[in-house]
């Protein structure tokens, strides 16, 4: 029995580590990416090692970033937010003008901009968390129309309806131009490591259980003598600073910024993201945010493509605008993986596990029944 019990536990500590080395390995992978020549035909428009793909691929480092950040509000939390790209496009939009107006170096200029995000994540929420649901939505939607109307009409400043370009003179020679999209690849990668550990502290930490707990029951909390205002706070802010981060990064890698980016529309896009990939799931938050950022890229060349212009008309329409198939793809996904895909993947691998371990309780107590009913076959004697 001891010797079942051991082999148990140890199954259970390689499943515990199984994440952290899948984890590890993926990260290692992905650094290695620009030294390699690997190409993937309809995905990656040129060889991985080339900055088209690396500018595609950081691309989509940014919004799984941003999507992460956003499942920590609606995961973790429960918080239904259509005002996150405030906080994404804040964070753009800040450095962007620190770097201008300012003429600071990156790495300061950096440190403010966060220092403004900071101040606007405790402002909005602070008012927003005051109410809960949807209610809690539309305050965060204000304040993005808001914050989308101040960046659209000031145009002195923030460049109006074509947007804040970067202010390359304050940015190290090693980030700037076509030859250094390695760089700025791993620099992106670093962000998405960064938003991974800080959303991973987050779901591990006491804070993390008390918004849980919050989302579940909120009255019940108030009750054990904690204070879930002040725990929902907290989450809204560190998930608006690790949107800003996300934001600092699209600045650098587009080399500038658009309104869009503080829009509600983005919000919406982010939102399918975290439901694509899974609501609550870290990892599915990531593989939502870079699926749907390689659809929304490719779909764009798929539909100029000449087989589909020499479609009939009924089939051509249709599939020459890559919207109408992003939200074909969201409504199936809906309907059939309501719990995205990394739930949907979740699941099955649970049911495939509880199998086997149906089957090895089965076969171990099959084997004790067959231990104690066996006899010597010389003497008779009970083994």
């Amino acid at each position: 029995m001891s010797a079942i019990m051991t082999t148990g536990d140890a199954r259970r500590k390689r499943r515990n580590y199984t994440p952290v080395i899948v984890g590890v390995g993926i990260v290692v992978l992905m650094a290695l990416l620009p030294m390699m020549n690997l190409s993937i035909p309809g995905i990656l428009p040129t060889p991985t090692y080339m900055p088209g793909s690396l500018a595609l691929l950081s691309l989509c480092m940014v919004f799984a970033a941003l999507s992460l950040s956003y499942n920590m509000m609606l995961g973790t939390a429960g918080m239904l937010s259509f005002g996150h790209a405030l906080s994404f496009g804040g964070g753009a939009y800040l450095l962007g003008m620190v770097l201008r107006y300012l003429e600071m170096p990156l790495v300061p200029a950096t440190l403010l901009a966060l220092l403004g995000g900071l101040v606007i994540a405790l402002l909005t929420g602070s008012i927003a968390n005051r109410v809960g649901g949807i209610p809690f939505a539309m305050v965060t939607l204000a304040f993005a129309q808001a914050g989308s109307v101040l960046v659209r009409r000031n145009s002195k400043i923030t460049g109006g309806e074509e947007g804040l370009g970067l202010a390359t003179a304050q940015v190290p020679d090693w980030l700037l131009g076509v030859v250094n999209t390695r760089n700025l690849y791993w620099v992106i990668l670093g962000i998405l490591v960064l938003v991974y550990l800080v959303a991973l502290w987050v779901d591990k930490s006491r804070l993390g259980h008390i918004v849980r707990a919050t989302r579940e029951n909120e009255q019940r909390v108030q009750v054990l003598g904690l204070h879930p205002y002040t725990a929902k706070l907290m989450v809204f802010v560190i998930a608006a600073l690790l949107a800003s981060i996300a934001g600092m990064g699209y600045l650098l890698l587009q080399s500038g910024t658009v309104p869009r980016a503080v829009s509600a529309d983005l919000t919406i896009t982010v939102l399918v993201m975290v439901v694509l990939g899974g609501v609550g799931f870290r990892w599915g938050a990531i593989v939502g945010g870079v699926v749907y950022t390689l659809l929304d890229q490719r779909l764009t060349v798929l539909a100029k493509a000449d087989f589909i212009q020499g479609l009939p008309d009924v089939l051509r329409i249709p599939l020459s605008e890559p919207l109408f198939l992003l939200g074909t793809l969201f409504i199936l996904v809906v309907m059939f993986l309501p719990g995205g895909i990394a739930g949907t993947l979740d699941k099955a691998w649970n049911r495939a596990r509880h199998r086997s371990h149906s089957k090895t309780v089965g076969l171990t107590a099959l084997d004790q029944t067959e231990f104690a009913d066996s006899t010597d076959p010389i003497d008779g004697s009970r083994r």
